[in-house]
């Protein structure tokens, strides 16, 4: 049995996108100085190669098969990683390179971001762009590279590389103090307790512990990321577990106060996660190499 299938050309996709996007094959000649004539062979040659429709006409216009809606989904990642990629050798003149990557919330915020400036003096001729995302990069559907993502580092059939642990303590404002005391233990009102999404089983392992009497319960709000956690506890609203690099700038500001000395190391960890097809870029072995140095710089 012959495994073998040539891919469709580069063009044939780029009419398909661009037809598909502006419901027209006059439309996408345009964009793509092509003639219509030229648009319509090179959608008619595809769906010869395919076996299928990809496109029906309507009265008001062009609109995609089931069979059509699929292949473009599929298809569209790698045309974006195409273009990206032909820009990215256009504007750097093979000087060095770029990377994509998806970052979560709180710790490209406060614990990355910050830190940039930095990998930027150093690697000048490396753009980096970066995107955020709640939960694990899809790397089949998302044109990224590579994640810095919150999870336990077991994802089958991609890199996963630990950068930096999870710690966290308990902290809430000076005015829910002078209310609720300087401490959590038993008598803390369980309504008060804010609760992270992602790890919704936080404040029960604390209790644990901590040696505190009773589980910590789900009667407080839940926000879905750590960021508004940060925001709702200086707001007064309530104790929230936040890790150092996200509470040190508001304790600073005396907007916030640690309510124990103890840290907790949460089970999971923020990985460096990627396909195999991007180990081989110059610009993430630069990147991976630097984010590991601050990772043990902050440890």
């Amino acid at each position: 049995m012959n495994l073998h299938v040539r891919a469709p050309s580069t063009m044939s996709l780029l009419c398909l996108e661009a037809s598909a996007r502006l419901h027209s094959f006059t439309a996408a000649a345009k964009e793509l100085q092509l003639t219509q004539g030229a648009v319509s062979r090179q959608i008619q040659t595809l769906e010869d190669r395919l076996g299928v429709r990809l496109f029906t006409r309507t009265r008001e216009a062009l609109v995609l098969t089931d069979a059509g809606r699929y292949y473009l989904g599929e298809i569209e990642p790698l045309l974006q990683k195409l273009e990206r990629a032909t820009a990215n050798v256009m504007a750097l003149k093979g000087r060095g390179g770029a990377l994509s990557l998806s970052v979560g919330a709180s710790v490209g915020t406060y614990w990355l971001i910050p830190r940039l400036p930095a990998f930027t003096r150093a690697h000048g001729e490396i753009t980096l762009n970066l995107g955020t995302r709640v939960g694990p990069v899809d790397f089949r559907t998302m044109a990224v590279d590579a994640s810095l993502e919150f999870g336990d580092g077991l994802r089958t059939g991609l890199h996963n590389e630990f950068v930096l642990p999870l710690v966290l303590s308990p902290y809430a404002a000076p005015d829910w103090i002078a209310r609720h005391g300087k401490s959590v233990d038993a008598n803390t009102p369980r309504a008060s307790l804010i609760h992270h999404q992602t790890l919704p089983d936080a404040w029960d392992e604390w209790f644990r512990l901590d040696g505190i009497p009773g589980e910590g319960g789900r009667e407080g709000p839940r926000y879905e990321i750590m960021s508004m956690a940060l925001n709702a506890a200086v707001a007064g609203m309530g104790v929230a577990l936040l890790p150092p690099y996200m509470a040190d700038d508001m304790v600073a500001l005396g907007r916030l106060r640690r309510l124990s000395r103890r840290k907790w190391r949460y089970a999971k960890g923020y990985y460096l996660v990627y396909p195999e097809e991007s180990a081989a870029l110059q610009s993430l072995q630069v990147f991976r190499e630097w984010l590991q140095e601050q990772a043990r710089e902050s440890a």
